[in-house]
């Protein structure tokens, strides 16, 4: 009886490997700069991340637009501040757009970089956003440096720029400096780390999961197996080329499809063996804790993520949740944020910004609009002046521009 050989096994598992943890293979040292992971290639992986989890890039593009707020309260009797506030920069940004960027960056790498340009009279200021990808620590850690490909990286090709409250004349006649907002982490000194640093794999985790259901789609819900084919061959390299036409054919997502090609025998034994799973609901409950865990991660709330609107909208839970998240998070960035910003404006300008701050307003409203403000004061328990004017307004009437404190 003739005997049976295999003569190749292809698996096709479809496990390229993770960018995240691809970016950490290997270490790169430089004279110019301190890199910003082993690699120096940080910020690139933690915004893939952040493109492939849903509930985390909601979570980062949450914060950042809570933590920019609705506009800015400020002393309108100040023409160059209202200027400032209105266009902060030669590219026609509001400070508003600015200020979001930051607080992006800075939900995402735990890092952020504020441009800050003006002249040897001091006679205007503009307030530019660096992309923290761009941003290196120099070596002598008083200058950042850009640059567009750190892969690439060419000393001749960055751009050096001090750190505030530094100015350096540039080629263009113009005095910069730059301001590097980081998250404290022990035992990191030169970079931030962002805040959900433990929630990591967790991200991972989620965007694994859902990749799994898409792939399940992509694949009409086929079972994952091992086929046996039985073909004369000649070779290892000739079993090996119809194992990858059989793949690329009829392998498909998710699992493994295994094929296995043998020496024809007297008779045909080609088959599918099926590999049946019943782990649909462990995929479920994994998706589900990887997502409350990166919440968690974020010292962020489910309600403002968006993630329990299935189960009934409840805007007195998210009205709460938000002053919680405003009296823990929000109020704390928007001050670090604004702090140096505010010092750049008297230094430069000399002019007092004491008035500028952040208007913030509850995703959701409680009362209705048509309420006047005294009488939203007295609902809330709150002192109230029936005679103020300001306090006379409609709530419909308080808008992002016009929007003064009432205390």
């Amino acid at each position: 009886m003739e005997s049976t050989k295999t003569k190749s096994i292809i698996c096709s598992t479809n496990n390229s490997a993770d960018a995240l943890y691809a970016l950490s293979a290997s270490k790169v040292e430089s004279k110019e700069f301190w890199r910003w992971g082993l690699d120096n290639n940080m910020p690139e992986a933690l915004a893939i991340l952040s493109r492939r989890s849903t509930a985390h890039r909601r979570i980062i593009n949450d914060k950042a637009d809570y933590i920019s707020g609705k506009g800015f309260n400020y002393d309108a009797t100040i023409p160059l501040l209202s200027h400032l506030v209105e266009r902060a920069n030669g590219d026609g940004e509001s400070l508003r757009q600015v200020i979001n960027k930051l607080a992006f960056d800075k939900s995402l790498f735990g890092n952020a970089f504020l441009e800050i340009v003006t002249d040897e009279q001091r006679s205007f200021i503009s307030l530019y956003h660096q992309d923290a990808s761009r941003c290196r620590i120099a070596k002598d850690s008083k200058h950042i440096l850009l640059h567009h490909d750190w892969a690439h990286f060419r000393a001749e090709e960055a751009k050096s720029l001090p750190l505030y409250p530094t100015f350096e004349k540039q080629t263009d006649g113009t005095l910069r400096s730059i301001v590097h907002y980081k998250d404290y982490e022990p035992m990191f000194h030169h970079y931030g780390v962002p805040q959900y640093i433990a929630g990591i794999n967790v991200s991972a985790i989620a965007y694994k999961t859902d990749r799994w259901n898409i792939a399940r789609l992509d694949n009409s819900f086929q079972l994952s197996g091992v086929m046996m084919i039985d073909n004369a061959v000649d070779s290892e390299a000739e079993a090996a080329k119809l194992a990858r036409m059989a793949e690329q054919r009829f392998a498909g997502k998710p699992g493994q499809v295994m094929f296995i090609i043998r020496d024809e025998g007297s008779d045909d034994n080609s088959r599918f063996i099926p590999i049946e799973s019943q782990n649909d609901g462990d995929w479920k409950d994994l998706h589900d804790q990887a997502t409350g865990d990166i919440v968690v991660a974020h010292s962020w709330f489910r309600s403002l993520s968006g993630l329990d609107y299935s189960s009934g909208f409840s805007a007195e839970r998210i009205l709460h949740e938000y002053e919680v998240a405003l009296n823990t998070i929000i109020l704390g960035e928007q001050s670090e944020l604004l702090e140096p910003i505010c010092r750049a404006i008297s230094d430069i300008l000399h002019i007092d910004c004491s008035s500028l701050e952040i208007i913030n307003r509850p995703p959701t409203r409680s009362k209705p609009i048509y309420m006047k403000v005294w009488e939203a004061r007295k609902a809330d328990g709150l002192e109230y002046d029936e005679s103020d004017e300001k306090q006379q307004l409609f709530l419909s009437e308080i808008s992002k521009y016009n929007l003064k404190s009432i205390d």
